[in-house]
């Protein structure tokens, strides 16, 4: 956990607007912390080794390294991390193919206001 028992989270998505709402949405919750943002899946797993977020929320479709390439190179780098999933995809072959890659949580973009808060503070308090 980060600060004061917050949950530290990092924000990987390739879209910068919806990295930014992201973020404002999870401003709003005290027991949560952001304290990064990438733009592509590489970047995400550099940052994830060198920051050690409790959570990172994974976008699928990526430049550089695909979501799933990154869930794997985060999971080898950082396994105590959990990556949550959070994509526009609610294919079940993703969802399969997110789990073998070692996310933790899969939640669908148009369910963040019901799903994305619960899911990360499931994520984080995993064994």
């Amino acid at each position: 956990m980060g600060l004061r028992g917050q949950v530290s989270v990092l924000i990987a998505d390739d879209n910068g607007f919806f990295r930014e709402a992201l973020e404002a949405i999870l401003q709003t919750e005290d027991e949560i912390q952001v304290i990064g943002r990438a733009g592509d899946g590489e970047e995400a797993a550099r940052l994830a080794a060198e920051l050690e977020p409790d959570v990172i929320l994974m976008d699928l479709s990526m430049p550089v390294l695909d979501g799933f390439e990154a869930t794997r190179a985060i999971n080898d780098r950082v396994p105590e991390a959990a990556v949550v999933v959070l994509t526009g995809s609610a294919e079940p072959s993703d969802i399969e193919r997110a789990r073998q890659a070692g996310a933790a949580a899969y939640v669908t973009k148009d369910r963040i206001a019901a799903e994305l808060v619960d899911a990360i503070l499931a994520a984080a308090s995993r064994p």
